[in-house]
């Protein structure tokens, strides 16, 4: 069986979680020796061929692949909303798109309900996302010179948030918890993906010049392993999510992670995850010393579910069903 996956992760797919979702799991299916898979191949041969984002490349190849065309919906059009500008056009394509597909996998409950809601008949898949443990894990070195390189001292403690600058994501809940909490380094890590075209670019750009010493924007890192492993504590503010993958990445580094009490974290997190409701709750929980340790020692271990081996094998077994009913 080959399988071809395929995915934009060029201009601003580079930077979003869609992409790095697919890598981590094309990677973990070069070690199956019953898959023979590529990345971005041109031919139309394939059995099966994987989308994971669906810009005007992907679509173009869909078009030439006589074989099983399946995609994951990373993206839904509710996610859209305060983080695009143009929201409305982009999620007025989505049923058309999503409908030229012979197959979609989903990535959670609500992301399920959503895809066959907008597409019903479209047969799909439930398979989380997955994380490679070997990679996201805690390590020193990595820590220091994260620290190093970006002047935060050996005792600051470091609020994480890995997430693009909009609405959606909670940047001004940050902004003005940072000013709420001013002894922690609150730390940005991720910029505008869609550069001018993200919500509210102007005015969070100039909000960013009123913040404070302790809050600090770094954009796009090369390594976010070496972030997560500077920081104290991780923090999701995001409004609506298909899954939330960064948590289960600052999970597997071991840190404890605060975050939006949203219908998806509860489906996918449980108990593992302090929740917040509003900015006075997640000052609480960010200083719950106590809670958050006892978060933290729980964190990795419970990341094994979701390790990408055996989400790899979910794969597998969906590419030979739909290959050989």
């Amino acid at each position: 069986m080959n399988v071809n996956f395929f995915v934009e992760d060029m201009l601003f797919f580079k930077y979003i979680g869609c992409a790095t979702a697919a890598k981590t799991l094309y990677k973990a299916l070069l070690q199956d020796r019953s898959v023979d898979v590529s990345y971005n191949a041109m031919s139309s041969t394939f059995d099966v061929v994987h989308y994971h984002t669906f810009g005007p490349l992907a679509l173009s190849n869909e078009k030439m692949n006589r074989g099983c065309s399946v995609l994951t919906a990373h993206s839904t059009p509710r996610i859209n909303e305060d983080n695009v500008a143009f929201h409305n056009v982009v999620n007025s394509l989505y049923p058309k798109i999503y409908r030229s597909f012979d197959h979609i996998i989903t990535i959670s409950e609500i992301c399920q309900q959503e895809i066959e809601a907008m597409v019903p008949g479209v047969p799909t898949t439930l398979i989380p996302n997955g994380v490679d443990r070997g990679i996201f894990s805690h390590d020193r070195q990595k820590a220091q010179e994260f620290r190093e390189a970006h002047g935060i001292g050996d005792d600051a403690r470091v609020v994480l948030t890995v997430a693009q600058q909009t609405p959606r994501k909670g940047i001004y809940d940050v902004m003005e918890l940072s000013l709420q909490v001013p002894d922690l380094l609150w730390v940005w890590v991720g910029g505008f993906p869609y550069g001018m075209g993200s919500k509210d670019y102007f005015k969070i750009q100039q909000m960013k010049k009123k913040c404070g010493e302790n809050m600090l924007f770094t954009g796009f890192v090369p390594d976010i392993v070496a972030a997560y492993s500077a920081a104290d504590i991780f923090f999701m503010p995001s409004y609506a999510e298909t899954f939330g993958l960064v948590n289960l990445e600052a999970l597997s580094c071991g840190l404890p992670v605060v975050a939006r009490e949203i219908p998806e974290f509860r489906e996918i997190f449980g108990e593992n995850l302090a929740y917040f409701g509003n900015v006075d709750e997640a000052a609480r929980q960010i200083t719950d010393d106590g809670a958050l340790r006892a978060l933290a020692a729980a964190a990795r271990a419970f990341t094994a579910q979701f390790d990408i081996r055996r989400i790899a094998q979910q794969h597998r077994a969906l590419y030979s069903e739909l290959v050989e009913p």
